[in-house]
């Protein structure tokens, strides 16, 4: 039974941003903000997470306050979402949007770190649980549409508040146990910066967020550079969403065969080939076959980076360890993607941008792993991989 709680809580959460997520750059262009109103509100987000989630999940650990501060995180972006609508001028709506995801930006950690405790002996089970999100997702981003078109983009803030106020509650039925609490201290997060093996990963981390960021933010204009219609975009988002669905499902088996750090290089590997691809294909139809290869690369990276962070993270620091990772992914490794494919799409056009993609994650595969061949730290730990039997 305490499955369903953090099964409905990534269904119910993505759900949510399936209904309001795709509309924010519409809604900013009904406001009449320009590129570059409309380049700040899109682009500092990143880089408020990459502040604010490892400073809530740490006082979260520190104070043992996970229930308040994911509670708050998600009570105040309900709030905002809803004051969004009665306010036009930019200012208004840049400040409620840094408090949107100043707040907004621990909870997927929160519950990331409750999950895993809750699954206790079976946290290899963990795809699965992460599942429900890709499902929210893939059922309501449809409806979302319908209702937007029928509707006016209002009601996309309205579903949103809905279904993350029942979100609310759900949140509070997250438990951890005994084990994963404990008196967190400064050393113990220092030992996370400073060990190289955490280092490595999350460099890593980083890179992923880069390749997440050049197709999330960029797939759509290298697309309509190539000619395709906005129905070949929705075909490409709907073959990513539903790729997705055997990777978190068979995710325990993937960390079981390669351990957490190997599935994470190999889903690394996967997207810089990936880039290339996209760099070599000549037409729409061709973005579709790679995209059939590409949607499984996110659950795959997703669930090796939770696994290891759980795995490694320091008495008392799992929360901290999560919110490290999410920021390192989609906070610093979000926004150097984002800048740096805005420049490259500019400058040489779609291709040469996902050409140059690949070749930056696969140079960063190879820093990490001559770091971690010919200076190999004296006493490494080895991983502690927890894996269910399959039923």
């Amino acid at each position: 039974m305490k499955k369903i709680w953090p099964f409905t809580f990534y269904f119910l959460y993505f759900a949510a941003f399936s209904a309001l997520l795709p509309f924010f750059v519409l809604f900013y262009q009904e406001l009449g903000f320009d590129g570059t109103q409309i380049g700040l509100l899109t682009g500092i987000p990143p880089l408020i997470t990459l502040v604010a989630s490892p400073f809530w999940t740490g006082v979260a650990d520190a104070r043992q306050w996970h229930k308040l501060i994911m509670g708050l995180g998600i009570a105040v972006t309900v709030l905002v979402v809803f004051l969004l609508q009665s306010f036009t001028s930019f200012l208004a709506i840049f400040i409620l949007i840094i408090l949107f995801n100043i707040f907004l930006s621990p909870v997927p950690s929160l519950a990331d770190s409750a999950t895993m405790s809750m699954l206790g002996d079976e946290r290899a089970m963990y795809g699965r649980i992460r599942l429900g999100g890709t499902i929210g997702w893939g059922l309501f981003a449809p409806i979302a549409g319908a209702l937007v078109e029928n509707y006016g983009l209002r009601i996309a803030f309205w579903s949103f508040s809905f279904l993350m106020l029942i979100n609310f509650f759900i949140s509070q039925r997250f438990v951890r146990s005994s084990q994963d609490a404990g008196s967190s201290n400064h050393s113990g997060l220092r030992v996370i910066l400073t060990n190289r093996r955490w280092l490595n990963f999350l460099f890593l981390a980083f890179l992923g967020g880069v390749g997440a960021s050049s197709v999330n933010s960029y797939l759509f204009p290298y697309m309509a550079e190539l000619g395709a219609s906005e129905s070949t975009m929705g075909i490409a988002l709907t073959i990513s969403t539903l790729t997705e669905m055997p990777i978190f499902f068979f995710g325990h088996r993937l960390v079981k065969k390669f351990t957490s750090y190997g599935l994470l290089v190999l889903a690394l590997v996967m997207m810089g080939i990936r880039s290339l691809l996209f760099g070599a294909v000549s037409t729409s139809s061709m973005i579709l076959l790679v995209q059939a290869f590409g949607g499984m690369i996110f659950p795959a990276m997703w669930t090796a980076g939770v696994s290891y962070a759980d795995e490694n993270a320091p008495a008392g620091l799992k929360s901290s360890a999560q919110g490290l990772f999410g920021a390192m992914t989609f906070g610093i490794g979000a926004a150097v993607g984002g800048f740096i494919g805005g420049l490259l799409l500019a400058s040489i056009g779609g291709r040469g941008m996902n050409l140059v993609f690949g070749v930056i994650i696969f140079v960063g595969i190879a820093i990490v792993e001559a770091i971690r061949r010919f200076f190999p730290e004296q006493a490494e730990a080895p991983q502690v991989v927890v894996v269910s039997s399959d039923k």
